[in-house]
């Protein structure tokens, strides 16, 4: 069974991308040599032999085969996640479930997409003694704090891993649909109960009226995508019908 999903660069002669898909154990090199590489990439910014992936069941390895250039991997889904390999690096452990590699080519970034559909877990049998764990946070889906949490989330979970976070006033916008009370007051107030219901400490406060980079909605945003508090999924609070539920 394939467990990683290989997408190289388009080029002109194959504008439609093909996919590789390898087993446990298997490796495609790529590179700009037509022969001798699984994957050619015509380009001359590309090493002839620029690197390998190699499946390793429920994730991958990237060995960066180049001399000079590094490779970003980027996880298009974790609002700016990524890793660096470094040229000449081996087995570099790949733990994101959809991947972007970068190669940076005389002026061009060429993506190569990898997926690792395959999810390994664990399965117990039988219940074990004593109390169960303490859920690590505590977030009710149903409630307006979430709406508020999903709509300042919304534009880095639509594929955007850099894109601005949504003013107040445009969350507000966003949620009148289906909270037509919706205001600055009370958007901020949810904002606010956030950051105590999730133990943030505030970001500084600063005399400036431009992006606060450390402040609360980027804490929340941050914290809610590297934990998965809010999944692309979810977007679907802010299209659904709500009647008048309470915020907490």
């Amino acid at each position: 069974m394939y467990s990683i999903i290989v997408v190289p660069p388009p080029t002109t002669e194959e504008p439609h991308r093909n996919q590789f898909r390898l087993a446990p154990g298997e490796r495609l090199t790529f590179g700009r040599s037509a022969q001798g590489v699984d994957v050619p990439i015509p380009h001359e910014g590309v090493s002839r032999r620029a690197g390998e992936i190699t499946a390793q069941g429920a994730f991958w390895i990237l060995s960066n085969l180049s001399r000079e250039q590094t490779y970003v991997v980027e996880n298009p889904e974790g609002a700016g996640e990524h890793i660096k390999v470094g040229p000449g690096r081996l087995d570099a452990p790949i733990p994101f479930e959809f991947s972007r590699i970068v190669l940076p080519a005389a002026g061009d970034l060429l993506p190569i997409e990898v997926w690792a559909p395959r999810h390994d877990y664990l399965h117990t049998e039988g219940g074990l003694d004593g109390a169960t764990t303490a859920p690590a946070f505590s977030v009710d889906r149903t409630k307006r704090y979430f709406a508020v949490l999903a709509a300042l989330c919304e534009p880095r979970l639509r594929g955007e891993p850099h894109a601005a976070l949504p003013t107040v006033d445009q969350v507000v916008e966003r949620l009148r649909p289906n909270w037509p009370s919706a205001s600055r007051t009370s958007v901020q107030w949810n904002i606010d109960y956030l950051a105590v219901k999730l133990r943030l400490k505030p970001g500084p406060e600063e005399a400036d009226t431009g992006p606060r980079l450390n402040g609360k909605k980027e804490s929340l945003v941050s914290l809610a995508l590297r934990f998965d508090l809010v999944r692309e999924d979810d977007l679907i609070v802010l299209s659904a019908a709500r009647s008048g539920r309470a915020a907490r």
